[in-house]
């Protein structure tokens, strides 16, 4: 007994003696190759740096957040949002306010940044085409909007969010520094004009798959799908004609388990090289302004920020303001 007393108490002062362990950190994203190319890019070189494990979890499910807060239990430390929802939620009270001391805002796009939120990427909504399906492909939003000059379906994102509103009213000649505030009532309008030819997605993986079987030979797909077809070997079209950027941003939910560590995953995910090696996986753009610096000036090309000739920038805060009102006429319009 004295010997197993004695043993227990070797032990004890072992494991005393031992550093603690951090806890895992849980990161929360929308799944698929996005959340794969972030995993690489983020998650196993935050291990790699501090000996924290990262746990993938998601999708992100904006209901679930915030019932966590709400609960005070909370499982996700670092979650990837919509950059309207990042403003909305900050403003309410479930997001922790960002360590700038950590994380280096100075190289960020200020347009993705908030006192609760940094970009997590930003992309492009683009004119996407089947060329093989098609005799031609739409260049501008008015030809996406034109079913008899281009007939057949089209590919919309279901949700509401920003992108489709906005497409609608440059498709019906607004200009684009006259979109906000939204004319809800023109867009729907418009919208009504192609209706029965909208074929709605909701994630980018059946986006791709709409248009490379040609169920929707074209539609407003996210820059970085469209990539990822033509390296598949679809024979697909992009146009960047008022390409609508909008941004994914990363967040801490009001009372996360493992805040600090979550300050530093933040801090390298959006420093250079990650931000690069992100881009480079996705196809969309860095929210660091020096990441280029780090990038295949070929790749860079290719990218959102290399396409701001036309580029239309979403609002994100009106968004943030309206969110609520617009996605309930929005769901009540796609119920008809």
């Amino acid at each position: 007994m004295k010997k197993i007393l004695a043993m227990a108490a070797a032990a004890a002062t072992i494991a005393t003696a031992m550093p603690a362990m951090a806890a895992d950190l849980v990161f929360s994203s929308w799944g698929g190759t996005t959340q794969d190319a972030q995993k690489i890019a983020w998650a196993e070189k935050f291990t790699e740096k501090t000996g924290i494990n990262v746990l993938q979890d998601g999708p992100t499910d904006y209901g679930k957040l915030k019932a966590m807060v709400e609960a005070g239990s909370v499982t996700w430390d670092v979650v990837d949002v919509e950059g309207d929802y990042a403003a909305q939620a900050g403003k309410n009270g479930l997001l922790e306010k960002l360590d700038f001391s950590v994380i280096d805002k100075t190289k960020l796009d200020p347009r993705f940044v908030t006192d609760y939120s940094v970009g997590s990427f930003y992309y492009s909504f683009v004119i996407g085409c089947n060329k093989d399906a098609v005799d031609a492909c739409p260049k501008s939003w008015a030809d996406l909007f034109d079913i008899e000059k281009f007939p057949g379906k089209r590919a919309f994102y279901k949700w509401s969010a920003p992108g489709v509103i906005e497409a609608a009213l440059l498709a019906d000649g607004v200009p684009a520094d006259k979109l906000y505030p939204l004319d809800l009532d023109r867009a729907f309008k418009k919208l009504d004009t192609i209706k029965p030819e909208i074929i709605w997605w909701t994630g980018g993986a059946q986006s791709q798959q709409l248009l490379a079987s040609a169920e929707a030979p074209f539609g407003s797909l996210w820059n970085g799908r469209m990539t990822a077809l033509a390296q598949s070997g679809i024979n697909v079209e992009t146009s960047w004609e008022q390409n609508i950027t909008a941004a994914d941003s990363l967040v801490v939910p009001k009372g996360a388990k493992n805040k600090e560590a979550a300050m530093q995953f933040i801090a390298l995910a959006t420093s250079p090289q990650a931000q690069a090696d992100l881009a480079k996986a996705t196809g969309y753009a860095p929210i660091n302004l020096d990441s280029p610096k780090v990038m295949d000036p070929e790749l860079a090309k290719t990218l959102p920020d290399a396409q701001t000739a036309t580029q239309v920038n979403a609002d994100m805060n009106y968004w943030a303001e309206n969110r609520d009102a617009i996605g309930e006429r929005w769901y009540a319009w796609q119920a008809e």
